[in-house]
C-alpha cells in the first residue's frame, strides 16, 4: 500500500489541471510536499456545496471497526481498495469525490524483501498527477493517542492492483492515477456507477522509476520531516576544590 508519497507542483499549476474554483484559507500559502506520509495533511481538491476547492486535508479515512480493532486510536485508512463495503458507500458518491495532486510515489520493495523505498513518477521529469480520491469533512477522533481529540477534514485515495512497473517491488496494489484534466473531470463529476470503472491501474510502460532508498522525492528537495539534527553535549567544565582550612 502506497504510504508516501510526494507533490512538488504549484498551484497555478493545480489550478490548471483540475479547474478549481476556490481555495481554502488552509490552501493559501500551498508549497511543496516531497514527503507526505500516512496520517500527515496534504492537498486535495474536492467536491463543496460552493463548488470545486483546493483544500488541505488530513490523510487517512475513517477506519472500519474491524480495522479499528481494539485499537483506542485510529490513524486512519489511507487506501481504499474494497470499495464495494458498506463502511465506503457513504463517501462514494460525488459530493466526496476529491483529487489529490501528486508528482511521485513510493511503494517498498516488498517483492526483494529489501524494503528499500521506490519512487515512481510519469517520467523523470515528475509531470504533475492525481490520485483518485474520497474525502469526508470535519471528522472527529483520536489519531495519535499523544495528540488526544482531534476535528479535521479528512481523505484517502483508492488502490487497484499493480501494474507491471510496480508489480516488480509490490506485487499487491497501486493507486488509481489520473493523467489527464478530463479524467480529473470524470473522476470528479461521474454517478458511482461509471466512476467505479476508473478503479484500475495504468497501462504497463507508463511509469519510471525515478529514485530509491529515499523518504523523499526529488532527491535535492528539502523534506519537511527533516529529522532535528542532534544536540552537541555541554561542554564539560572543570572545577576545582579550594582548601578553605
Amino acid at each position: 500500500m502506497c504510504n508516501l508519497y510526494s507533490m512538488t507542483s504549484n498551484k497555478e499549476a493545480l489550478r490548471e489541471f483540475t479547474r478549481f474554483m476556490r481555495v481554502a484559507t488552509n490552501a493559501d500559502n500551498l508549497g511543496a510536499y516531497p514527503d507526505t506520509f500516512a496520517n500527515d495533511f496534504g492537498p486535495v481538491v474536492r467536491n463543496t456545496p460552493e463548488g470545486r476547492e483546493l483544500a488541505v486535508a488530513r490523510w487517512g479515512m475513517p477506519s472500519s471497526a474491524e480495522a479499528i480493532g481494539n485499537k483506542n486510536y485510529d490513524g486512519g485508512t489511507t487506501n481504499v481498495r474494497r470499495t464495494h463495503l458498506p463502511h465506503w458507500q457513504p463517501w462514494l458518491d460525488v459530493a466526496n469525490r476529491c483529487v489529490v495532486p501528486a508528482t511521485s510515489f513510493c511503494e517498498p520493495d516488498q517483492v526483494g524483501k529489501t524494503y528499500q523505498n521506490i519512487w515512481f513518477a510519469l517520467d523523470e521529469s515528475r509531470p504533475l498527477f492525481f490520485f483518485a480520491g474520497i474525502w469526508t469533512p470535519q471528522w472527529t477522533s483520536v489519531r495519535k493517542v499523544l495528540e488526544g481529540e482531534t476535528t479535521s477534514d479528512l481523505y484517502a485515495f483508492l488502490t487497484t492492483k499493480a501494474n507491471a512497473e510496480v508489480e516488480q517491488f509490490h506485487d499487491k496494489a497501486m493507486p488509481v492515477i489520473l493523467r489527464t484534466p478530463e479524467e480529473v473531470e470524470h473522476w470528479l463529476t461521474l454517478p458511482w456507477p461509471e466512476a467505479k470503472a476508473m478503479q484500475k491501474p495504468l497501462p504497463d510502460r507508463t511509469l519510471q522509476i525515478v529514485s530509491q532508498g529515499m523518504k523523499w522525492d526529488p532527491p535535492e528537495a528539502e523534506p519537511r520531516h527533516k529529522k532535528a539534527e542532534p544536540k552537541a553535549p555541554a561542554p564539560k567544565i572543570e572545577t576545582k576544590q579550594l582548601n578553605l582550612f
